[in-house]
């Protein structure tokens, strides 16, 4: 039995490693309408966990990912393990701080998760929303968010949708995998023009 576990634990790894996201949970969603190249998507209120990182983009994250990946390998009051999901969100903060999110399993709710034990780590309570999603894998830098972000505001404008907020930028993936591989989203809420 402990033989196929580390089978099953160094596919999943290797897996990973080449973009393959099997047996990872996402938010759900409905997909609205799918008009040049963005998808507009409709999901329903979920919860988060959520840090606010001081620093660079992309320190930000993996700092952010660090913290959040304690929360949810046992640094909580009931030292529970709760299963990763996808994507890791982030977005701008306050200052020069970003906002890093993990996105709760669906079966969780506010009473059943546990309380976190780093008090930089918070829960929180996503309305349900519509986004427009513009997808593109490879580099994730802040440069290539800023430019699909930009690309993303550029082409709503042609059509039936009107962006109501900031983009945020969504990753499907580890930081290992192969870039050509990866999923990235840049994601902004909308509402019908």
């Amino acid at each position: 039995m402990r033989l196929a576990s580390m089978v099953t634990d160094v596919a999943k790894g290797f897996g990973s490693l080449v973009g393959v996201r099997g047996g990872t949970e996402e938010p759900r969603y409905d997909v609205q309408e799918t008009t040049h190249g963005l998808e507009i998507r409709r999901y329903g209120p979920r919860i988060a966990a959520e840090t606010t990182v001081p620093g660079g983009e992309e320190s930000a994250r993996s700092a952010g990912c660090r913290r959040l990946a304690g929360y949810i390998f046992g640094a909580n009051v009931s030292k529970s393990k709760i299963a990763m999901t996808a994507p890791v969100s982030q977005a701008r903060g306050p200052g020069d701080s970003w906002i890093v999110r993990f996105y709760m399993p669906s079966q969780s709710t506010m009473n059943t998760l546990p309380t976190p034990e780093e008090q930089n780590v918070e829960l929180v309570e996503v309305a349900g929303e519509t986004v427009a999603v513009l997808r593109f894998s490879g580099d994730r830098s802040r440069g290539t968010v800023d430019a699909r972000s930009a690309e993303l505001l550029r082409v709503l404008e042609k059509t039936a949708w009107f962006p109501n907020g900031e983009p945020v930028a969504w990753f499907y993936d580890p930081p290992w995998t192969v870039p050509f591989r990866r999923r990235n989203e840049v994601v902004v809420p909308v509402v019908a023009r």
